[in-house]
């Protein structure tokens, strides 16, 4: 189904990409692509589903077929019914605003009859378990309900192939469980998968191969229980997450203290008629990192906005240090640290991008060159923001917070796609940060980020 015959790309505008890639997958395989962020996962999805070179412009050399046809030849609407693509952020491939608009579009493109366009939608709809969700906008959706509309889009155009890249990076558990129910489903129908993804845990038998890269090139193939069997020095030294399930970390509530950073009282929030947010108290001591988890769709990120100044109070209160403040002030004294990283950043590298609003001393220009070095970004400090991999925008992002003057930082989802290695470098960054007096709330679903770092834990679920 997917042939690579050396195989090598390099983006125009940086040195990544891959080398010497020889893969053969066969028609109803799984197959997963693993590694340390940067290794080329991604960038062997966009290959396959022809998005280089022809829109991530770059120069590739070696062959690649689709089903028995080179892809080089095929015009980019017949490698589009051919691969379907499921991003890590889905809504960035959404192009309408409601549920059976966005599932119906693609297949409107390519000009099916109206009775055909409609077995499909409502087929999908099925498949994919979101006859609930009605006409509800995407944009109020769930991280996993917007995963499986995703999924549902592709669906209904009967490709040959699916191409998931980083699929469970920001769903929670009941999410990835669904995830993978999908995942088992499409298999079970003949459909083939390629899968690029850090968290592993949950993949277990429905791979029928491993293969770890690393530098551009493939290193190892490994069967499912090879992979399983991969003792916990092995794993870190290849920088993967944990192979088995994490159990759910038994961090404790905070406690209150007189030494409360920010406090929300009876918060609620109301968007087209949906109750995001209702009644909410919640509050985080100082020099403390707090991790705020719940189920995807519960106003995790509303209630992050709110308390970061970025959306307006309309119900209930916000104390800074025992201070009832209003939006200005709170943006002013807190950053967040948006989980899009593709939106937040400005300027054309990554050493402006740190001192964007800082002051230029001595001082903060050692500071910015040690945790650049930290966090292995140091050899990156004159690239461009754009041409850095998912992994690299996502430390750069945490490093932003890092070094703001705010003492508040809230980060969502700061570990979204990232490997072991760097997710550990975030924790153990997060933790000197806290010792030198700043107070961090985390959104986050990462039990093994939680494990690492967090000293609380705060279940909006059960607010």
């Amino acid at each position: 189904m997917i042939e690579l015959k050396n195989v090598s790309f390099r983006y125009s505008d940086s040195n990544h990409g891959v080398t010497n890639i020889n893969l053969t997958i066969e028609s109803g395989e799984c197959v997963v692509l693993t590694g340390k962020s940067g290794c080329g996962k991604t960038t062997i999805t966009r290959l396959v589903n022809g998005l280089a070179p022809k829109y991530y412009k770059g120069t590739k050399t070696g062959s690649i077929r689709i089903a028995g046809k080179d892809i080089e030849i095929m015009p980019s609407y017949d490698i589009g019914r051919a691969v379907g693509s499921i991003f890590q952020d889905p809504q960035r491939q959404f192009f309408s605003s409601e549920l059976e608009g966005e599932i119906a579009f693609g297949c409107e493109n390519y000009g099916f009859s109206k009775f055909d366009i409609q077995k499909r939608t409502k087929d999908a709809i099925h498949r994919m378990g979101l006859e609930s969700i009605g006409n509800i906008s995407l944009d109020l959706l769930s991280s996993g309900e917007k995963q499986r509309t995703a999924v549902a889009s592709v669906y209904a155009m009967y490709p040959q192939v699916f191409v998931f890249d980083e699929p469970t990076a920001n769903l929670d558990k009941n999410g990835i469980i669904q995830m993978k129910n999908i995942l088992v489903e499409l298999k079970k129908s003949g459909y083939t998968l390629l899968i690029a993804e850090h968290r592993i845990s949950w993949i277990g038998e429905l791979a029928d191969r491993y293969l770890y890269m690393e530098d551009g090139q493939i290193q190892r193939q490994y069967s499912p229980s090879e992979f399983s069997a991969m003792n916990n020095c092995e794993r870190i030294s290849k920088g993967l997450r944990c192979i088995a399930d994490i159990p759910f970390s038994k961090l404790i509530a905070p406690s209150q203290t007189d030494s409360i950073a920010i406090q929300g009282e009876k918060i609620s929030l109301k968007k087209n008629k949906k109750q995001i947010l209702k009644n909410v108290d919640i509050f985080a001591n100082e020099k403390s990192i707090t991790a705020i988890t719940g189920s995807n769709g519960t106003g995790k990120t509303s209630l992050a906005l709110i308390l970061s100044g970025l959306e307006k109070l309309k119900e209930g209160s916000i104390y800074l240090h025992g201070e009832n403040v209003g939006h200005r002030k709170l943006s002013n004294n807190i950053y967040y640290c948006s989980n899009d990283t593709g939106t937040q950043f400005f300027t054309e590298s990554i050493s402006k991008e740190l001192l964007l609003g800082t002051e230029y001393g001595v001082e903060n220009l050692e500071m910015t060159k040690n945790l650049l070095k930290n966090m292995h970004l140091y050899d990156y400090k004159d690239s461009h923001p754009a041409s850095l991999s998912g992994g690299q925008k996502q430390r750069l992002a945490v490093c932003c917070a890092l070094l703001s003057s705010k003492n508040i930082l809230i980060l969502d989802e700061p570990t979204s796609g990232l490997d072991a290695e760097n997710m550990f470098l975030i924790a153990k960054a997060l933790k000197n940060a806290a010792k030198k007096g700043k107070t961090i709330l985390v959104i986050t679903h990462d039990e093994e980020f939680m494990n690492a770092c967090c000293e609380y834990r705060i279940n909006i679920d059960k607010i």
